[in-house]
């Protein structure tokens, strides 16, 4: 029998915060799921995505951490979420291997609010949370 949300019953409580995750990398998705939990965030995690502006609409997070890459398929979903009436407060903490010009364009292009380097992240990801959730 298939649940229609299939995470843990801990991972619902709608007063915790929605942090909505999108990464290829499992590694990376697993150690980013387990910290926001631990600073108390409700994770979900998206693994298509082209489908990222249907599910932030559906499940309304007050942060989207993606994967970035300079593959257009990436930088195509966060500017559907970004130019979406329903979606375009969300901001996008967007984290990639090594973030360089090309990289930055990229990203401003698709309309990330922050973007960070892996190691940054796993050594700072508090505070880059406050920073993207300030601006």
């Amino acid at each position: 029998m298939r649940w229609k949300n299939s995470f843990p019953r801990a991972n619902r409580n709608p007063l915790k915060p929605l942090a909505l995750l999108c990464f290829s990398n499992a590694l990376l998705s697993g150690q980013l799921l387990s910290r926001l939990q631990d600073m108390g965030y409700r994770v979900h995690t998206v693994h298509d995505v082209t489908t990222l502006q249907e599910v932030c609409e559906r499940e309304k997070p007050i942060v989207l951490l993606v994967e970035f890459s300079t593959q257009p398929e990436v930088g195509e979903g966060v500017s559907r979420v970004k130019k979406a009436a329903a979606t375009a407060h969300i901001p996008v903490l967007a984290i990639c291997v090594s973030p360089d010009k090309v990289a930055q364009a990229a990203a401003e292009q698709a309309g990330v609010t922050l973007l960070a380097g892996t190691a940054a992240v796993q050594e700072h990801l508090p505070q880059l949370l406050d920073k993207v959730l300030e601006i």
